[in-house]
């Protein structure tokens, strides 16, 4: 596409540079058009306007969905950090936001009890946030942070991690209901959230190493129903100590299975976007979701 003789641009429009943003997050002019509250056509009027004053094509028209340019790489780079900056300004003003919708994934076992405890509290103090939760599996909820997909991802890892914002470590300790036995010979009968998942892989391989068998008795996709799984008696599960404590369940510290390694719990916030509500969102997560040391 020719865009005529070169010109002199002193200012590119903050809004210019946040619809190429979303368009590349999305992957869709359609989606980037909802999440920004605009039409379709507007969204592809704002990138042609982008394009015409910086003299060039920013998105791949010969390749499939949305694809940037070398041109278009580079100036999402730099409109990321832009944007970053003017969202830091802008909530050095009054105190209030922009109506804004985050979007958060996790594992299961934190949208229980506390991560709604902790949304609705932020809610109160930042009424024009509304916030999207998914669950699901930690390495296709981090990839969708990277990809822009997800704002915040609270998650768990087997090693300390280097990226997050915030992260802690945690014991992992097994679990049963009172009147539960296991009897030698006979396999370790396992509840879990199923696989993948990063307590049944930490539990299996500890088995494993120990000599033990095991049978899975029973999948659940909730904490909820793990606790029910657990009352009635159908087998032992492993969880971090501080959900243990906070769910109610019963720890099996002297239980005669192998003892299981730590976890480490990681708060993670995408580049780019509104990055300073992420930020302080994160930490006010982090404070709520610690809570006091457990000794």
């Amino acid at each position: 596409m020719g865009y005529g003789a070169a010109r002199t641009v002193t200012n590119i429009p903050t809004d210019l540079l946040r619809t190429l943003v979303a368009v590349v997050d999305q992957r869709s002019f359609t989606k980037a058009a909802a999440s920004l509250g605009v039409t379709q056509p507007a969204v592809s009027a704002q990138i042609k306007r982008l394009q015409f004053l910086l003299g060039g094509d920013l998105l791949d028209r010969s390749a499939p969905g949305v694809a940037l340019t070398a041109r278009g790489e580079l100036v999402v780079s730099y409109a990321r950090r832009l944007l970053s900056i003017n969202d830091q300004i802008v909530n050095l003003g009054d105190g209030t936001r922009p109506e804004l919708a985050i979007r958060i994934g996790t594992p299961s076992e934190y949208v229980a009890s506390i991560l709604p405890n902790t949304l609705a509290r932020l809610r109160n103090e930042w009424p024009e946030v509304r916030f999207v939760v998914r669950t699901g599996v930690s390495e296709p909820l981090m990839r969708d942070l990277r990809n822009g997909e997800l704002d915040l991802y609270i998650g768990l890892s087997t090693t300390a991690p280097h990226d997050a914002r915030s992260t802690w470590a945690d014991d992992v300790v097994w679990v049963r209901s009172e009147g539960i036995t296991l009897v030698p010979g006979r396999p370790v009968p396992l509840i879990s959230f199923g696989e993948p998942n990063i307590y049944r892989d930490l539990v299996t391989t500890a088995l494993k190493a120990g000599g033990y068998d095991w049978e899975d008795v029973f999948w659940g996709p909730s904490i909820a129903s793990l606790r029910g799984a657990l009352s009635a008696g159908l087998g032992v599960m492993a969880i971090a100590r501080r959900r243990a404590i906070e769910h109610g369940m019963t720890i099996w510290d002297d239980a005669p299975l192998p003892k299981l390694p730590g976890v480490h719990a990681g708060v993670y916030v995408r580049e780019g976007g509104a990055g300073a509500i992420y930020e302080q969102l994160a930490d006010e997560i982090v404070t709520m979701m610690r809570g006091p040391e457990i000794e």
